[in-house]
């Protein structure tokens, strides 16, 4: 390639797949965007995870309690001497970590003789003879004091007792890393999380005829779940909007991507519209802004995209060569491949069956033995397999989010020309983008730093949405 591959011209793709950051085809980037696109997204591809279902008959302390056979009952039937005959049972899963909450409930269907009965989360190893929260790694919330245990056996004051006709439950706020109670539809009190490992909803009970139902979604809670994640959400979108963001860095960030995509038209909108409520701005380039290398050929390629995401790839490609030509000098580069396959999905939109088989033994064949493109090849090929093709497994292929892949490399491909460009992989993303990349990457931090616990932010939803803006 020319400027901007190989100075060889002769250079083919496997050549640039092995070369360095500074000289690979930016192409190639985008060619592992089009497979994502041909993939599950991640939210897909993730299996919910198991949650409890049931209790376990098989690890509990079953010489003091009873199990109902739908295992979702347990009724305490021997008489208690010492601290050492609790009638202890797990559910038969832990609790799910991949999630902003997890909560279940208990029915009080008999306090029996004194309610000593325990709700709360306990470890995989933990002794089956006591109550949850009197041994470590463990908390419980207990009925006949009201007290929280958390890893001792000495509890402190935390709420009300609860006995025959109340509803309890406990949840993990996993944002908050922290417990909550609750008692007939109502929190208690929070605590905060310190168990590690997986936690297994657990519940207790320690005197004759105490028996209990357990609630874990199969029915209605009477705690609103849902409202009190929404209030979570809530509460973090109000930290976020409470951080002190000055007006210019928050203009500059948009407006950078403006001109990083040439949305030409777009950015004069913004403009306008920004004179009455933003100062002049002058961001310095030690910010992290500089204009003058995302208004390079602005105007050539706010046309190229247009023209790119109306379908027009043959006057997309003539305007490419009479303005870049460098960028399609190699035939066998990723970005002339993107080109190619984009003309024949158009073909297959509005051609004949006999135009799109002579476009694509033309210009198709010649990459099909090259290393990277065989798989893609088949894909677009493939298309011609279905009578409708957009809802196929390739359907994707005719979304608009595909055009904009190509107009995305072509973008990227023309900033890459500025002679003022230091660093080359600095054109595939803007400024925007850069910075959601960072916050993937400190939620990922955080994430891991809670031992892979609660929601995950899922960047791609943001970035590879089918609803980009239409500019």
């Amino acid at each position: 390639m020319n400027s901007i591959g190989s100075t060889n011209s002769d250079s083919n793709s496997s050549s640039n797949t092995n070369s360095d950051g500074a000289n690979r085809d930016l192409g190639f980037y985008f060619l592992e965007l089009m497979r994502l696109a041909s993939s599950p997204s991640p939210t897909d591809m993730e299996e919910d995870e198991e949650a409890p279902t049931e209790l376990n008959t098989i690890n509990s302390s079953g010489g003091f309690l009873v199990v109902s056979p739908d295992k979702l009952s347990v009724k305490y039937t021997s008489v208690n001497l010492h601290g050492h005959d609790v009638g202890v049972v797990q559910a038969n899963k832990p609790a799910p970590v991949k999630r902003l909450v997890y909560y279940f409930e208990i029915y009080v269907k008999d306090a029996g003789d004194k309610g000593q009965i325990g709700i709360g989360y306990t470890s995989e190893s933990f002794k089956m003879r006591r109550q949850p929260g009197w041994e470590v790694n463990s908390c419980g919330y207990h009925g006949d004091d009201g007290f929280l245990y958390s890893g001792q056996g000495n509890g402190q004051a935390f709420g009300p007792t609860y006995t025959t006709g109340d509803l309890v439950g406990v949840g993990i706020n996993y944002a908050a890393q922290e417990f909550f109670f609750t008692k007939n539809g109502a929190i208690v009190g929070t605590v905060s999380k310190d168990m590690k490992g997986p936690m297994f909803p657990t519940v207790a009970v320690h005197s004759q005829n105490e028996e209990v139902h357990v609630n874990f979604g199969q029915k209605k809670f009477a705690f609103d779940v849902k409202e009190y994640e929404g209030q979570e959400r809530m509460k973090q979108q109000l930290m976020i909007e409470n951080i002190s963001l000055p007006p210019n860095i928050s203009y500059a960030l948009v407006r950078s991507y403006l001109l990083h995509y040439g949305y030409e038209d777009t950015l004069k909108s913004f403009d306008f519209a920004s004179k009455s409520t933003v100062p002049p701005i002058c961001v310095a380039r030690e910010n992290g802004f500089d204009e003058q290398d995302t208004c390079y050929a602005l105007n050539q390629r706010k046309t190229l995209r247009q023209l790119i995401r109306n379908g027009e790839i043959d006057a997309a490609l003539s305007k490419i060569r009479d303005w870049f030509p460098q960028i399609v000098q190699d035939e066998k580069s990723a970005t002339c491949f993107l080109l190619h396959c984009q003309k024949f999905i158009e073909l297959i939109r509005v051609g004949s069956l006999e135009e799109i088989v002579k476009y694509g033994r033309i210009e198709l064949e010649k990459y099909f033995k090259l290393p990277g493109f065989h798989d893609l090849i088949q894909e677009c090929v493939a298309l011609l397999a279905y009578v409708q093709p957009q809802e196929s497994s390739v359907g994707y292929l005719l979304r608009m989010s595909q055009r904009d892949v190509v107009a995305d490399t072509v973008n990227a491909m023309i900033l890459s020309t500025n002679p003022n460009v230091k660093d080359r992989q600095g054109c595939l993303h803007s400024n925007l983008e850069k910075l959601l990349r960072q916050l993937l990457s400190c939620c990922r931090e955080r994430q891991s730093l809670n031992g892979d616990q609660g929601e995950a932010f899922q960047l791609h939803q943001v970035l590879n949405s089918d609803k980009r803006t239409k500019c």
